[in-house]
């Protein structure tokens, strides 16, 4: 009996050897090197960039790790975070090349023992990590990103209006509301990195969002504010935007069918002016 329980021990040791070496295996990682940009150009100092070895497990994020280097190894790391859970869309940053969302990736989705992280691309650069969003949000509010109705805004506080949707109503702008302006599709969009005036992939996708929303009421004035050359006709449809986005919007997807619809409003204007034409003539 003792002998068979000693053996099925050895069993166990042995089955828990193999998994850890197998889980060793799959990652052997207990630290990697951050490789930081910083950059002050306020207090005149030039960009460069400082590497910080740091502990990590498994589930370590980019933004664990970054976070332990500033709270252990150099405290003047500049960073900007605030969720931690991929909702609220401040720690967007290039990682290892890349827009991503240093809360939402893990080191362990990385190659190679060294982590690049630098600040986000078409952004102006405040300081190591951190940029201006100033423009961004100037670009979002622009489209004028709220439900426009007249009915909506209503005169008797006693009154309440109610405005029915169907599934479907819900299903063409449903992805495009998901939108957490981090930032990410405008970073890797070519086009702003030429333009600075161009509203970039959010600010149109939500144009579209709203526009696509059966509780509107000004589809013509949605359409008239991005009927410009900096506007809908910049876009390149290179589709980095989509590629980048943490929360799967499709913000190329909603450009090009806010393009769709401005084309057939152009059309039926047209014919209206012939009809109109014709009729004087007439």
């Amino acid at each position: 009996m003792t002998e068979q329980l000693i053996e099925k021990i050895e069993t166990m040791e042995k089955k828990h050897e193999k998994e850890k070496h197998q889980r060793e295996k799959e990652y052997p990682k207990s630290s990697l090197t951050l490789k930081i940009y910083r950059a002050n150009r306020r207090a005149g100092e030039s960009p460069h960039y400082d590497r910080i070895e740091v502990p990590v497990q498994r589930w370590t994020t980019v933004l664990d790790a970054l976070l332990y280097a500033k709270a252990y190894k150099d405290q003047s790391i500049g960073i900007r975070y605030s969720c931690r859970m991929a909702s609220c869309g401040s720690c967007g940053m290039k990682i290892n090349g890349i827009p991503r969302l240093a809360c939402y990736t893990k080191v362990s989705e990385l190659q190679g023992r060294e982590i690049t992280v630098e600040p986000l691309s078409n952004f102006p650069h405040i300081r190591d990590l951190v940029t201006d969003f100033s423009q961004f949000f100037a670009h979002h509010h622009n489209v004028e990103p709220y439900i426009q109705n007249d009915i909506a805004d209503m005169q008797e506080k006693n009154k309440l209006t109610e405005f029915i949707q169907t599934p479907e109503d819900v299903d063409k702008y449903l992805q495009f509301s998901y939108c957490i302006k981090c930032g990410l599709c405008y970073s890797a969009c070519p086009t702003v990195a030429t333009d600075t005036q161009f509203a970039g992939p959010q600010a149109l996708s939500q144009a579209y969002r709203y526009f696509i929303d059966n509780r509107d009421t000004a589809p013509k004035e949605r359409l008239n504010l991005v009927d410009n050359r900096h506007g809908i006709w910049r876009c390149h449809f290179a589709g980095s935007c989509s590629a980048v986005c943490p929360k799967g919007v499709d913000p190329a997807l909603g450009i090009q069918l806010l393009r769709g619809h401005l084309l057939g409003y152009s059309k039926n204007e047209k014919k209206v002016a012939e009809l109109e034409e014709r009729q004087k003539r007439d």
